[in-house]
């Protein structure tokens, strides 16, 4: 079991070089917020960079997201015994697996109409844990960069999460269930 005391901001690890996400949000309301990708002590190693901006995300594409991130977070921390958080000023720590969650739903939004990131947010949040982490996977190795927008796994997951309507319910359907031996593989 994690140690509740060693985790910082959103169940990101304490110690210095870990493998963390980082949410960078400006004082200045007109700046992006930025979702940088930090590679820690293995940064830089065997041509691994220090760390990637994966997404500069306009004030207004995060407001619509922020709470939906927030809340789903907590959620699974507080189901972990680990202490919740919210999203403030200046620099959040996100674990490894929760960062890549939150590319994925921040992608999505980046260049979704207005009126579409409520979809957004109703259908990330239907998707489990291990359906993000493949998204991540799939669109980071093709367009996982901040300079990437609006091409190829990026511009799917546009589409993919923001058809729909408003305040419909996603159906839910039967999915194969994973065993935790399985989801130790992922570090969950």
């Amino acid at each position: 079991m994690i140690n509740k005391y060693l985790v910082v901001d959103f169940g990101a690890p304490g110690e210095f070089g870990a493998h963390v996400f980082r949410v960078e949000i400006p004082t200045a309301r007109n700046d992006d917020v930025l979702i940088v990708e930090d590679f820690g002590l293995k940064g830089g190693d065997n041509g691994l960079p220090y760390e990637e901006v994966r997404v500069a995300l306009s004030r207004k594409a995060w407001s619509a997201i922020a709470e939906t991130a927030r809340k789903n977070f907590n959620d699974r921390l507080k189901s972990k015994k680990l202490l919740t958080s919210r999203w403030k000023t200046g620099t959040n720590k996100v674990d490894r697996l929760l960062g890549k969650e939150l590319c994925v739903l921040a992608w999505a939004a980046e260049n979704a109409d207005e009126d579409k990131y409520p979809v957004v947010c109703s259908k990330w949040s239907a998707l489990r844990p291990e359906e993000r982490w493949w998204m991540f996977s799939m669109t980071a190795a093709e367009a996982g960069l901040a300079a990437d927008c609006d091409r190829g796994w990026r511009k799917a997951l546009m589409y993919a999460l923001s058809d729909g309507k408003a305040g419909e319910k996603s159906v839910k359907r039967p999915r194969p269930g994973f065993d935790e031996d399985t989801l130790s593989l992922f570090g969950a």
